[in-house]
């Protein structure tokens, strides 16, 4: 039972707060992003064209549904357990209740309807994976209400993402590359992350009873950052159907693996963003908006820091990384210059959507992001058909700037807050003093 009492990170004595516990999630992310591509190496070089398509095509189906099926309960979780660290997480325990219990029955009810109902044996498996992936991303996402980073680092970035490359490597020496013996591969390391999620978080939920107004708060709190994550899940697998479909199979193949590299750093962005949201709700529960401001600036700077090499290797790598997936892939190039230069101006923003939630703004967050998604689909419908790859990655970018650029301006008049100021200098200064 040693490996269930997860707690603080290492202390490393030249970093504070926001740094030390965002390296973590960056550790943890960087692992998790190089298993989730070895996965997709080893598929597309390995396994048969037409299972590595239907495996590919499942899974984006699994995570779309997943994505909605979560209705962002563990952002919700979040937001709760940090908020109601002052009263001894009294509440704590009925809103674990309260989020779970509509994500297990709608994605049990979800998973059983597929596997009786598709066709399609891949889908049927990982329909089957579908409830434990949903729950296990939830409970995860719980412990960090408690300021945790180690289970998020260990489980979600570690283990589960370590794990698939492994089975999934394994079912591909054994010479069975069938596409429902890789899903079930791809589906199964969930089930661990999930039963020591379950048991860390166990251990510290206090045994209170069950208080009246949990379901009514928690999601009316929640609601519009579940249909948002939804929205969000469909739309970010959307824009390859589109390219397909405006410009032909060619160009989706070319913005697929273009985009692939996409996930590194909204990796980093989400590792950072894990250790520093807590933080930010009690501070802003709180009315302190110079703590607010503090966490704010000096995230945001530390996302600079760790992403903007990133991007910077990509754009220059960009030509021998395509060339990862084969001949013909290098005319992505122009795409990847695009993603790459969009990202630094989002990074550069800071994690705005963040702020904004853990304000409570959550219906603000919500517009915001139907309006990027809005601009998306517009760009793509009129440039895709005469720019190919590269109209759907202006498309995307413009997205990506009113998503970032909306919240930044909301929370700037709202709260007079910005990405820079002087505690980015002082982070900055913190750092090369040590």
């Amino acid at each position: 039972m040693a490996a269930l009492t997860f707690g603080r990170l290492p202390r490393l004595p030249w970093l504070k707060g926001p740094a030390r516990g965002g390296l973590a999630g960056l550790a943890g992310a960087g692992i998790g992003a190089a298993a989730q591509f070895g996965v997709v190496v080893l598929v597309t070089r390995e396994a048969g064209q037409e299972a590595a398509g239907t495996f590919f095509a499942a899974t984006a189906l699994c995570l779309m549904a997943g994505g909605i099926l979560r209705m962002d309960a563990g952002n919700g979780l979040i937001y709760f357990i940090a908020r109601s660290r002052p009263s001894g997480y009294r509440r704590t325990r009925g809103y674990v209740r309260t989020a779970l219990v509509p994500v297990v029955t709608l994605s049990l009810l979800t998973g059983v309807v597929a596997v009786l109902t598709a066709p399609d044996p891949t889908v049927r498996v990982l329909a089957a994976a579908l409830p434990v992936m949903v729950c296990a991303d939830v409970v995860v996402a719980a412990t960090r209400g408690f300021g945790a980073m180690r289970p998020t680092v260990l489980l979600d970035g570690v283990l589960q993402p370590v794990a698939q490359l492994v089975l999934v490597g394994a079912v591909i020496l054994a010479g069975a590359e069938s596409a429902p013996l890789l899903a079930a591969a791809w589906g199964l390391p969930a089930l661990p992350a999930l039963v020591l999620a379950a048991l860390w978080l166990h251990r510290r939920l206090p045994y209170m009873p069950y208080l009246p107004g949990t379901v009514h708060d928690f999601w009316r709190y929640t609601w519009p950052r579940s249909a948002a994550a939804a929205i969000q899940a469909v739309f970010q697998r959307l824009d390859i159907v589109v390219v397909a479909m405006l410009a032909g199979p060619v160009e989706a193949a070319v913005y697929t693996a273009a985009t692939r590299f996409k996930v590194v750093g909204q990796l980093a962005n989400q590792g950072l963003a894990q250790a520093v949201q807590p933080r930010l709700v009690r501070a802003l529960a709180e009315g302190d908006l110079a703590r607010a401001r503090e966490l704010y600036q000096s995230a945001t700077i530390w996302l600079v820091l760790l992403t903007w090499p990133i991007w910077l290797g990509y754009a220059s790598l960009a030509p021998w990384l395509l060339g990862l997936f084969g001949d013909g892939y290098a005319a992505g190039v122009p795409v990847a210059l695009v993603l790459a230069a969009t990202m630094m101006l989002a990074t550069a923003c800071g994690m705005v959507d963040v702020v904004l939630t853990a304000a409570g703004h959550t219906g603000s967050s919500l517009a915001a992001l139907v309006a990027a998604i809005a601009v998306t689909v517009v760009l793509d419908v009129l440039l895709i058909p005469t720019c190919g790859a590269l109209g759907a990655a202006l498309g995307w970018a413009g997205g990506v700037l009113v998503k970032n650029l909306l919240p930044l301006w909301l929370i700037h008049r709202r709260y007079g807050l910005r990405p820079f100021g002087v505690h980015s200098l002082a982070a900055l200064t913190s750092w090369r003093a040590r």
